[in-house]
């Protein structure tokens, strides 16, 4: 059958999305880009806060009209249908099957109908015998069609434990050349804001031999950049009792022969050790990239968050940082309008984010999720508020930015070419060793052949000029 796939939300969930893919391909099934001419048709939803799933609702509404048009199954997969799984098999009667994120390997029978959940709840792995408690309403249409959620309840079931290894077929959707590895699954953390481990359980390792097993598995397919996520990427082996794994995994990555980067997503400021950046800044492979979102800086604000450190703590922390990995980049990202924040606190952050010079910020405006602890608290700052202090935080980081930016001009550097830059097609898009892919800003290359430079490839370059946050170049000499 041809299988059309919409797969939302972040890299965690595109990997799932990449394993369902992987595991229909081995079933015989074929990938189609137009949904009219699907058999079936799967949504791999994220529901992190409203505006996620809100897209995912609109993607689900788009998918079931496509269906009343032919014969399409509609399955509707991921975080979305975990949190919110009978309501949406109830509002939107088109969706065949629902599978949350411990029913990942059910998806073949989904797809072909054969499984338990076919044509009910999609109550894979035996789960159709857990009792849930369901509020009466999650969706309300408007006279217009469109679609809200009231503030609901959580469905309450076991929290999932699956985990896909080495050995589970997988599908890249990414560009050829960078591939995303989930190294472990799940949270122990109880972030105020976050319903993450609700949603996809206890924090659980894979073992080190699996994950090189698996990136000499992605090399052969032409990766050359691995990027390593999880919820808490430096939390690595701690479920399983294991000190150092993190540090350890890096080493065993950085001798795989055809790797030529290693890059770390979502750092956790309690567990990012010595080991770690003695192996970032020793490993040639492990980009001196660290992606650390802080949440805020107001010890105040990150109490009521349930984040552990203050903004004098994170200041020491990002210190050691640069002290132990000359030359790192950092990222973080930071939450504004949380409940009972205040001028005094978001003028902190302010401060903060301006004095530490961040080389990437992002920044979110608090969402009221049900479900999480801080729903319990008054969401007591406006919305226009909230969009105010995001606009001049990133107002602030732009400045910042283009003084960065100048400063590089002149420097060479390394670059990998992503591929053809969508504004022009004689300039190819790049990325530094300090740019992760989608989050970061680029850069352009210029004064060069573009068919000569094929995405994946790597070279040295000048940086010759920046435009806004990105950065122009010229091609000085190619390397392998």
């Amino acid at each position: 059958m041809k299988i059309g796939f919409i797969s939302l939300g972040c890299p965690k969930n595109l990997v799932d999305s990449e394993v369902m893919l992987g595991l229909a391909r081995q079933a015989g099934h074929t990938l189609t880009t137009d949904a009219s001419d699907a058999d079936v048709l799967v949504v791999n939803t994220c529901a992190f806060i409203d505006s996620a799933k809100r897209e995912s609702i609109d993607a689900i509404l788009e998918m079931a009209a496509v269906k009343r048009a032919g014969r399409t199954r509609l399955v509707v997969t991921g975080c979305l249908a975990e949190r919110y799984r009978d309501r949406l098999q109830r509002e939107i009667p088109e969706i065949d099957v629902l599978l949350g994120t411990n029913e990942v390997p059910e998806i073949v029978r989904a797809i072909e109908g054969t499984g338990d959940g076919d044509g009910r709840s999609g109550q894979g792995n035996g789960s159709a015998e857990v009792p849930r408690r369901v509020p009466v309403k999650l969706f309300r249409r408007d006279h217009g069609g469109a679609v809200t959620l009231p503030t609901a309840g959580i469905v309450e079931k076991p929290l999932p434990t699956y985990i896909y290894d080495a050995k589970t077929p997988r599908l890249l959707t990414t560009p050829k050349h960078y591939a995303y590895m989930k190294i472990a699954e799940g949270c122990d953390y109880k972030c105020a804001f976050c319903i993450i481990p609700k949603l996809r359980g206890a924090y659980r390792s894979r073992p080190i031999d699996s994950l090189v097993e698996e990136a000499r598995n992605l090399v052969q397919q032409g990766v050359r950049e691995i990027i390593l996520i999880s919820q808490d990427t430096t939390f690595y082996g701690v479920d399983r009792g294991e000190r150092g794994a993190l540090a350890r995994l890096l080493r065993r990555l950085n001798a795989v022969d055809g790797v030529e980067w290693i890059r770390l997503l979502y750092l956790y400021p309690t567990t990012v050790d010595d080991g770690v950046l003695g192996a970032m800044a020793e490993c040639e492979r492990v980009c001196k990239y660290v992606d650390l979102p802080l949440q805020h800086a107001s010890a105040a604000v990150l109490n009521r968050m349930k984040r552990p450190g203050t903004g004098t703590s994170y200041r020491r922390l990002l210190d050691r940082i640069r002290t132990r990995v000359p030359g790192v980049t950092l990222r973080t990202t930071f939450i504004v309008g949380f409940p009972g924040e205040t001028d005094g606190d978001f003028a902190e952050l302010r401060a903060f984010a301006r004095d530490v010079r961040f080389d990437h910020l992002g920044v979110f405006t608090y969402s009221h999720e049900e479900g999480t602890s801080a729903h319990a608290l008054a969401d007591d700052v406006p919305a226009r508020v909230k969009a105010a202090r995001r606009r001049a935080l990133m107002k602030s980081q732009r400045t910042l930015v283009a003084r960065l930016n100048r400063e590089r001009i002149g420097t060479r550097v390394r670059l990998v070419v992503d591929g053809k830059a969508a504004e022009h097609e004689l300039v190819l898009k790049g990325r530094m060793q300090g740019q992760a892919p989608e989050i970061d800003s680029v850069v352009y290359l210029s004064d060069c052949d573009p068919t000569a430079l094929a995405p994946g490839s790597f070279l040295v370059a000048e940086i010759v000029g920046a435009r806004d946050y990105d950065l122009v170049a010229r091609p000085v000499d190619s390397c392998p």
